[in-house]
């Protein structure tokens, strides 16, 4: 088994623009010493670096990409955005959405991030490569065609997506995106669609406050194919893993795609400042068997990961490899420093009874 990994040094210097944490600088709010939203460049490079050293990355087939073609961008993105947005980023960057600033040359790194998840997508649909994995930044999926939010500027999984339709023929594909955020754009540019199943798993009432309801379940075409499982904090292994038996993999095997793309945010990791989900290292690993299994028996094992959120700098890097040589099939392992720890965290007694019983609901209620 080959996997691809997709990275480019450049991605790492997307620029977070005049923000502390997540608020505008400005008035009482006070500037950063780091400067800054918590999407920043250290959580990607701090993965890539644990796996240079412990040797991971030389078991995988490295590679960068070009930037996504205009025509791809416009598979996706009205011409009058990538404009607009071209504009303000040859002028010295600034910001065009909510939370989603950049610098100059943005524009070409968003490119660059979306052409990773493209020749990732494209490769592993080709028989090029078995499965793959792309660090993209600036991520992608809250990106709706003409709206930037939340940290995303392009929408990556959906033009690598619209780019091997066009170029090979690829037809039916399952995002699933278990990033602790909504999959809001996704889930807009797939809605009324019937050749994406798209299935998001995220903490609810979090960002986006106004989208991810179990109720939204599609439209038109799409109707029952879009997929929304919002989870209260805190839950953790167990009900992540539940979720992935008694709802996702009951829902791709429905939709038997061709290809399954998950959007891979590592923000309901234990500890990241933006959510309170406690999955461990072990559990993102156990997620992503999961969802080989599945591809393995519903679509000749053909499997992209493409990076989204994640905001520990410290834990990000152990999940990542973790998910990465889970995906390789690696028996190359990095420790999880806090395991003993993590494992005395996860949901037990009542808590743990009121999770079976709410997975148990949401898995009745998406049937």
């Amino acid at each position: 088994m080959t996997t691809g990994f997709f990275w480019d040094e450049r991605c790492f210097w997307h620029g977070g623009g005049n923000y502390a944490f997540t608020l505008p600088v400005g008035g009482l709010v006070q500037p950063l010493a780091a400067g800054g939203l918590p999407e920043s460049p250290e959580t990607k490079r701090r993965l890539k670096n644990l796996m240079d050293v412990t040797g991971l990355t030389t078991e995988l087939a490295v590679q960068g990409a070009p930037e996504a073609s205009r025509e791809d961008l416009l598979r996706v993105h009205p011409a009058a955005y990538l404009d607009a947005f071209k504009r303000l980023s040859d002028a010295g960057g600034g910001e065009l959405g909510r939370r989603t600033p950049f610098a100059q040359g943005g524009y070409e790194i968003a490119a660059l991030s979306a052409g990773l998840a493209t020749a990732a997508v494209e490769q592993v649909w080709t028989g090029a490569l078995s499965n793959a994995y792309a660090l993209s930044r600036p991520p992608g999926h809250h990106c709706l065609p003409d709206f930037p939010n939340g940290f995303c500027l392009m929408a990556n999984i959906a033009i690598a997506i619209e780019a091997a339709k066009a170029r090979h023929g690829l037809d039916r594909v399952a995002v699933l995106d278990w990033d602790v955020h909504h999959g809001n754009g996704t889930e807009a540019i797939y809605y009324d669609r019937d050749d994406v199943l798209t299935i998001s798993l995220h903490q609810e009432g979090n960002y986006p406050l106004d989208t991810g309801a179990i109720t939204d379940r599609g439209a038109g075409a799409g109707a029952g194919l879009n997929i929304n499982v919002p989870l209260p904090a805190g839950a953790g292994d167990a009900a992540y893993l539940a979720v992935m038996e008694q709802i996702v993999t009951p829902a791709l095997e429905r939709f038997a795609p061709e290809m399954i793309v998950v959007a891979c945010g590592f923000d309901a990791a234990a500890i990241d400042p933006l959510a309170r989900m406690l999955v461990t290292a072990r559990g993102f690993a156990a997620m992503t068997e999961a969802v080989m299994t599945a591809a393995d028996d519903l679509c000749d094992g053909k499997l992209v990961l493409v990076h989204e959120g994640g905001y520990s700098e410290v834990y990000v890097p152990f999940c990542g490899h973790a998910t990465i040589a889970t995906l390789s099939g690696s028996a190359i392992a990095a420790e999880d420093p806090l395991d003993a720890t993590l494992q005395v965290r996860q949901p037990r007694g009542r808590f743990a009874a009121f999770l079976d019983d709410e997975v148990e609901r949401l898995a009745a209620e998406l049937r």
